[in-house]
């Protein structure tokens, strides 16, 4: 078994490392999550991946969402090969936040010599707009977006990618992104994943 959620100290501690966020319900974890923690790793120069398994998305409905410590803990063993390297956490429950701009607040306060990078795809950059003081997102941590086939378009030419423009980096500056402490952001050229959590879901291939 791989590290446990109890491995990352709610209140934090002094580490200095380089450390991409993964939010999401994770309903459930799947291959395309895998996929993208390990290109953010390679891509990113990251020293880990947090999977910060959601308490509940407030965009998303309550029916079909399996209790958070179960869907925490599929994640904890589809992840545990990697070690620390990747690590499914529930410090959002631990630490009472919901909303992303919330729990970044939080983890830069508990880890203040960490340097965090937000982590999602191209459907997140889609309908981040909609998400709680999204502006103040952009500015508290950098963000690496990767394609997901039909969002890519809605994404880089979306109200949130119109506004940040001037923030957007190439993505040859993705090793040294972590590092610029928000207001920038970048698109990472990728393999693209299809697959979904609502598919998998319907399949009746989701958590037992």
């Amino acid at each position: 078994m791989g590290a446990s959620s109890s491995a990352i100290p709610v209140r934090g501690d002094r580490r200095r490392a380089c450390i991409g966020l993964l939010g999401g319900s994770f309903n459930p974890i799947h291959e395309g999550h895998i996929q993208l923690a390990c290109r953010a790793l390679r891509q990113l120069g990251l020293d880990q991946v947090w999977l910060l398994v959601s308490p509940g998305n407030p965009l998303k409905p309550v029916a079909g969402m399996a209790p958070a410590s179960q869907r925490l803990e599929q994640a904890r063993r589809r992840v545990a090969p990697f070690g620390r390297r990747i690590i499914a956490t529930d410090i959002e429950s631990r630490m009472g936040t919901r909303y992303t701009v919330d729990t970044i607040t939080q983890l830069r306060r508990r880890f203040p010599r960490a340097h965090f990078v937000w982590l999602m795809g191209a459907d997140g950059l889609a309908q981040m707009a909609r998400w709680r003081r999204w502006k103040r997102i952009m500015k508290l941590v950098p963000i690496a977006i990767l394609p997901r086939p039909g969002y890519n378009p809605a994404a880089l030419h979306g109200r949130v990618a119109r506004c940040m423009a001037s923030w957007r980096r190439p993505a040859r500056e993705a090793p040294v992104l972590a590092r610029k402490g928000g207001c920038a952001w970048v698109f990472l050229p990728a393999p693209q994943n299809a697959i979904s959590a609502t598919e998998i879901r319907a399949s009746g291939q989701g958590p037992a």
